[in-house]
């Protein structure tokens, strides 16, 4: 089983940043491609960023393309977040999720393990 957990939410102004970050118990983390989906208030759950295992491919949402930065650190089994640039549409809880193969994936139906969510709130 893995447990992810997530952090670095809070209330930003817009053009403002945070840095989310997600920790895996995971003991395979390095062999798993790792993602960022969000889910705004009566909306549904849609991606933000996606990992390959190695870190070698990035994935991003058009929406959020040029301002978010997806990273991972293997030897401390964690998946970050860099978000520059925020705007109020971007408010939302974010969510990490694991995949049980090596190439990130733009489909939640694809991962396998998520974390209990992160509310990321930008003031206008």
């Amino acid at each position: 089983q893995v447990r992810l957990v997530e952090s670095g939410g809070g209330l930003v102004q817009a053009g403002g940043s945070l840095r989310l970050s997600c920790v895996s118990s995971g003991r395979t983390f390095r062999f798993n491609a790792m993602g960022w989906f969000r889910q705004a208030p009566g909306k549904e759950r849609e991606f933000v960023s996606a990992i390959s295992w190695s870190g070698s491919a990035t994935y991003y949402a058009d929406s959020v393309k040029g301002r978010f930065t997806i990273s991972r650190d293997n030897a401390k089994n964690t998946v970050y977040l860099q978000m520059n640039s925020l705007k109020p549409e971007d408010a939302a809880v974010y969510y990490c999720a694991a995949r049980l193969g090596r190439s990130g994936s733009y489909y939640s139906n694809e991962y396998d393990y998520w974390g209990q969510g992160t509310q990321v709130t930008v003031s206008s």
